[in-house]
């Protein structure tokens, strides 16, 4: 990065994180409660008071955050022209900020807060800064951060519901709904949870899993399909001679503020320079 570029950076991060310092931290939940409460609800409000405690070391100050600014955030815009360097919009800068308090501690949350700070003092991508998607990544765990990062370089990805039918009559009930192996392939730590995940990224808005649709490469299914807890719900269902499975076929696609949302959040701004 040239001086001047480099200072230009810095000026903008100086400006930027400025505005975590009107964020307070409140710390009246991990206060000893009060002793007129007596004793047993005392050795409770202690065992809280225990349990909140680590919470206080994880939340980050307006230091850690600037020092992460000047750090993570410098080197994302390493390869950015000084002219493209702006001030960034305070409903993308002052959110993502005060939102770096509480997830800081999470990698996978915070590498989106600084793609998106750094595109949004981009000013040629500062219009994918939406100021909403701050909000999105508030709600978004590590692991469903995991699953977008692997939705960014191949999607749409096959699912499956498994759908038990009544022979008599050919009636049916979808028994498991978007079963996937996206969480195994996203390194999630808690992959049992993937439809879970999956549900709250359509809640979002950012995929969709759309009615008679499936992949047209019926290989992409045969993962899922050799699961062993996959063949273990067939078998299950294909037990009882009055019921038998059904596999059916569905995909995982991002939508438009998805796209928006990954490469403005989730593609490291490095590679875009």
């Amino acid at each position: 990065m040239s001086d001047e570029s480099e200072s230009k950076v810095k000026d903008i991060i100086e400006a930027t994180t400025a505005l975590v310092k009107a964020v307070p931290i409140y710390k009246d939940a991990i206060q000893p409660a009060a002793k007129e409460i007596g004793h047993a609800l005392e050795i409770v409000a202690k065992a809280i008071n225990a349990a909140l405690l680590p919470i206080e070391g994880l939340v980050w100050g307006a230091d850690k955050i600037r020092d992460f600014v000047h750090t993570r955030v410098a080197e994302k815009l390493r390869n950015t022209p000084p002219d493209c360097i702006k001030t960034p919009d305070p409903a993308v800068a002052g959110p993502a900020l005060e939102s770096l308090r509480y997830t800081g501690h999470q990698e996978a949350l915070r590498e989106m807060y600084a793609n998106l700070l750094a595109n949004a003092i981009d000013e040629r991508t500062a219009r994918e800064a939406h100021p909403g998607f701050v909000e999105i990544i508030r709600n978004l765990n590590p692991d469903e951060a995991r699953i977008l990062k692997v939705l960014a370089t191949r999607a749409p990805w096959p699912c499956i519901n498994i759908n038990r039918i009544i022979k008599k009559d050919g009636t049916f009930v979808i028994k498991h709904k978007h079963l996937s192996t996206i969480a195994l392939h996203a390194g999630c730590q808690i992959p049992q949870l993937s439809v879970s995940y999956i549900g709250n990224l359509e809640r979002l808005g950012l995929v969709a899993i759309p009615n008679m649709y499936h992949l047209s490469d019926d290989s992409l299914y045969n993962e899922i399909r050799d699961h062993p807890q996959v063949k273990a719900i067939l078998a299950d269902i294909s037990d009882d001679e009055h019921y038998k499975a059904e596999v059916a076929k569905q995909g995982i696609e991002v939508t438009p503020l998805g796209r928006q949302f990954i490469m403005a959040c989730v593609v490291d701004k490095q590679l875009r320079g």
